[in-house]
């Protein structure tokens, strides 16, 4: 039996008083980490990553019954959990997160362009904090003169940005690695389709929306799989 089987061999101790479960420990806490979400990053936790693919249909079938499809991007080594589309009572999984914020939803656009130019490099994509508030500071709206709550926006972003793991820190103090999750979270088919959106944003369309064949999960399901 191989460590991976191992893993999957129905327990044949309860973990705790009550425990009719059948999975063993170092699978239950892979199936947890997936629901608190908002994704696993194998690239960083190989092992966690292994057990997932010996184990992907026995996973994926688990989460099928709680309405939940497990999405891997296997050349980026992300896996994460999206909400299945169903017309029915009772199937949402999950009370959804806030939807991004103007700012949020612009940053998130331009580190997804970046990090589609910096794709086959064999580097991670970085971005200081100051690049960030000079993105924005390229959509800030004609009407907004208060430098101090400008900045004050910016950072706000970039935090939930953080909170959703779409941006992590680096050794370096106010420099952030772009997460390849981010490719998943907006999973754009034509990446040439993004400037088309920032400009509807920066238009303040008010039929402008992230639409649901495109970015759903980034304002929408994502955000669904972890409370605040």
């Amino acid at each position: 039996m191989t460590t991976s089987d191992s893993y999957a061999a129905p327990i044949t101790d309860p973990l705790f008083d009550g425990d009719t479960g059948k999975f063993t420990l170092p699978l239950r806490q892979l199936l947890v980490r997936l629901l608190r979400g908002p994704y696993l990053d194998g690239s960083t936790d190989p092992s966690a990553w292994q057990l997932l693919l010996d184990q992907q249909q026995g996973i994926s079938d688990y989460f099928s019954e709680i309405f939940l499809a497990l999405r891997l991007d296997m050349d980026r080594k992300i896996a994460m959990l999206a909400p299945v589309q169903i017309e029915q009572v009772h199937t949402s999984p999950i009370a959804p997160r806030r939807p991004l914020k103007r700012d949020e939803t612009l940053l998130a656009l331009r580190l997804r362009l970046l990090l589609e130019q910096h794709s086959g490099s064999g580097s991670d994509a970085v971005i200081s904090r100051a690049g960030m508030h000079e993105i924005l500071a390229e959509h800030r709206q004609a009407s907004d003169r208060d430098d101090k709550r400008f900045a004050e926006s910016c950072d706000a972003a970039i935090t939930r940005l953080q909170s959703l793991r779409l941006l992590t820190g680096t050794e370096l103090e106010n420099e952030f690695r772009i997460s390849p999750a981010l490719a998943m979270a907006l999973p754009i088919a034509n990446i040439q389709d993004i400037p088309r959106y920032i400009a509807a944003i920066d238009a303040n369309d008010p039929a402008f929306s992230l639409g649901a064949d495109d970015t759903d999960d980034l304002a929408e399901q994502t955000p669904e799989l972890v409370q605040e």
